[in-house]
């Protein structure tokens, strides 16, 4: 109890002061994440699984059969008879003891894993955002502005949309595995940003990507073993993007928008065609959401733009995802709302759409 209760106090001590005292949370980021990432990460990266998912699989296992071992040891010697005794010398233990020790036992796991939470993620939502560290400033822009960016990534899409591999029904096929292409990518950037200069383990598949699915989820980061995970399932242009989104967060680079960005910026740098065609579509995705909101007219103008050969992949993606809406997914996505919102994220899941905001910076700096 008293070591579950010492790593709880210092799981909150920690948050609190990184949220109170910003530059401890980018002196951790700098100093402390980054042997984390480069210790746990290079463990757990030896695995061609995913850890913490078959980590979380494993509690879940042991939690429910010494919950059951617990009932049935305390049913015994709740109706043991009071003349009978054990064999001679042994100290029959009070059921009180036994379910002592048992939760001392779960306070003692999810002690280990909120600490396991804070070091390796929950310090980091309050340092530095990608953007500050690397000067990308955004500003008020018009419809227009939004919609000369919208155009630009239409012309991207297009220009790779026929070179790039498909199967019989018009589907991204990918050149070869996402998960070397995300890590090559990322490192690729780091060599102009060097804020995501540091170590990048491969990222994973989950093994039951369908959880994810209907949580409407294309990836996840589980800070507990410093792993990159993604949705094996998913229509193929998502992948490579996501791979990226997830592999940010392994420079500390937490909110969600900031990585969504990195992502596009490492797919568009990648040399492979395929990388570059799912990071302009992803973010095409994105910014054509946000012009549709401001000025479904000029939507509609930009829409009718995009190269029919693109048109497979939009549709797939679709029609994936429909398959998994409903009381999950909606009560998934509320969960994901109270989260980032805890984290400092006050649009909740709406941060997402900023990074329109700093697609149409980059593109303005650019000219």
């Amino acid at each position: 109890m008293v070591a579950a209760a010492v790593l709880f106090v210092s799981s909150a001590a920690l948050m609190i002061l990184s949220a109170r005292v910003p530059a401890f949370a980018e002196w951790h980021a700098e100093h402390i994440y980054p042997l984390l990432t480069g210790s746990i990460g290079r463990i757990s990266g030896v695995f061609p699984f995913s850890v913490s998912e078959v980590g979380i699989y494993a509690l879940l296992c042991v939690f429910v059969v010494t919950w059951i071992r617990l009932v049935i040891r305390t049913v015994r010697i709740c109706w043991k008879s009071p003349g009978s005794s054990g064999p001679a010398g042994a100290v029959e233990e009070k059921p009180s003891m036994l379910i002592v020790r048992w939760i001392a036992g779960v306070l003692l796991t999810a002690g280990i894993l909120a600490f396991l939470y804070t070091v390796c993620c929950g310090i980091n939502y309050h340092r530095r955002s990608f953007s500050e560290e690397e000067g990308i400033v955004t500003e008020s822009y018009s419809v227009e502005n939004l919609k000369e960016v919208c155009i630009l990534l239409t012309e991207q899409v297009n220009v790779l949309a026929d070179d790039v591999g498909r199967d019989e029904n018009g589907i991204l096929v990918l050149e070869e595995s996402e998960q070397k292409g995300g890590v090559e990518a990322l490192y690729s950037l780091a060599e102009t940003y060097t804020s995501m200069e540091g170590y990048y383990p491969r990222p994973k598949e989950l093994i039951f990507s369908e959880i994810l699915s209907y949580q409407q989820l294309t990836g996840i980061y589980l800070p507990f073993t410093v792993e990159a995970n993604y949705n094996g399932d998913m229509t193929s242009y998502n992948k490579p993007f996501t791979v990226c989104h997830e592999l940010s967060h392994l420079r500390g680079f937490m909110q969600e928008q900031e990585a969504n960005f990195i992502a596009f910026l490492a797919c568009i740098g990648s040399e492979r065609e395929d990388f570059r065609y799912s990071g302009y579509l992803s973010c095409w995705v994105y910014c054509t959401n946000a012009l549709y909101r401001a000025d479904p007219e000029s939507w509609q103008e930009v829409r009718s733009l995009i190269d029919a050969a693109a048109e497979p992949d939009l549709a797939a993606n679709n029609a994936f995802w429909d398959r998994y809406e409903g009381p999950v997914s909606d009560t998934a996505e509320r969960i994901n709302d109270t989260y980032l919102k805890v984290n400092g994220q006050a649009d909740g899941v709406k941060s997402y759409d900023r990074m329109v905001d700093l697609v149409v910076a980059y593109y303005t700096e650019r000219g």
